[in-house]
């Protein structure tokens, strides 16, 4: 779990160095952001031993989320072999996210 990337440059090394990469973008103001972290985490952890997960405070780095067209906190992005596989936004289902990338996942780490 990684939460000090400060620049897309780093995030992008990130994403084509690891099969998977779950990116969770939230703010130290979103409340909904610090209640859906650790389900997240724990769902990934479980689910998805081979997804590398980054967390970056919008507030910190705020060309990151610009750059990717991120508007409202939280948004998980999910990238499989160094592409955009998923993106959620605001209300996010963590049991509907597992479920849209159990299938690619296993293909690719069997």
């Amino acid at each position: 779990m990684r939460e000090d990337i400060a620049s897309i440059q780093a995030l992008d090394e990130i994403i084509q160095n690891n099969v998977g990469v779950l990116v969770y973008f939230s703010t130290p103001a979103c409340n909904v952001c610090h209640a859906l972290k650790p389900k997240i985490i724990e769902a990934f952890s479980q689910n998805f031993p081979k997804i590398e997960q980054v967390f970056i405070d919008s507030t910190k780095a705020p060309q990151i989320p610009a750059n990717l067209n991120i508007f409202s906190v939280p948004t998980i992005l999910v990238y499989l072999d160094g592409k955009e596989f998923a993106r959620e936004s605001r209300n996010v289902s963590v049991n509907l996210l597992i479920q849209k990338i159990q299938r690619p996942y296993e293909i690719m780490t069997s």
